[in-house]
């Protein structure tokens, strides 16, 4: 019983950052990704005997942070939730940023925090699976199988879906 407990903290300590992460890019909200990630390995936990290792255990993780989040993005879309403002979403816009390191002008630095929030709020403006795909392959560096996989899609698909939103980010983030 001992051996099981241990396992079970070797696996979150491994990939609680990771799935944390994840969680936070997907639904931009830092109690949701800390509450998602909670059931993320509870779920891990309950269906780790259904693991067949066809793909590396990271990547079957990834496919649960997806799920689910998937999931809450469509219960909150029939309870309206799209239409709320986050308390924090407004401190975190409008509230002071972190000094950069190192010699930095301040309009530089105000124009790349300017071009930070630009460009997740182009990213949460995309579908979920788009939103996803972009997540997967650029900030987590992941192979199109494996993002496949995650997702539950073709090897095409994913480069559908990548295709699909790097056109219409360029398009939102294009100079005015």
């Amino acid at each position: 019983m001992s051996g099981d407990a241990q396992a079970c903290q070797e696996l979150v300590d491994t990939h609680q950052r990771m799935v944390y992460h994840l969680a936070l890019q997907l639904l931009s909200n830092h109690d949701d990704a800390l509450d998602l990630s909670q059931d993320v390995f509870l779920t891990v936990f309950r269906s780790i005997h259904r693991f067949r290792g066809d793909s590396a255990l990271q990547t079957w993780i990834y496919r649960i942070v997806i799920n689910q989040a998937r999931n809450r993005q469509r219960w909150w879309r029939r309870r309206r939730r799209a239409d709320q403002v986050s308390l924090d979403a407004v401190i975190a816009e409008r509230g002071e940023f972190a000094a950069p390191i190192g010699p930095t002008s301040p309009d530089r630095a105000l124009d790349q925090k300017q071009l930070g929030e630009r460009l997740w709020r182009a990213l949460n403006r995309l579908p979920f699976d788009q939103r996803s795909a972009v997540v997967l392959r650029e900030l987590h560096s992941m192979r199109y199988a494996e993002i496949a996989f995650s997702l539950g899609v073709t090897n095409a698909a994913v480069k559908s879906r990548l295709a699909r939103a790097r056109q219409t980010l360029r398009t939102e983030l294009r100079p005015q």
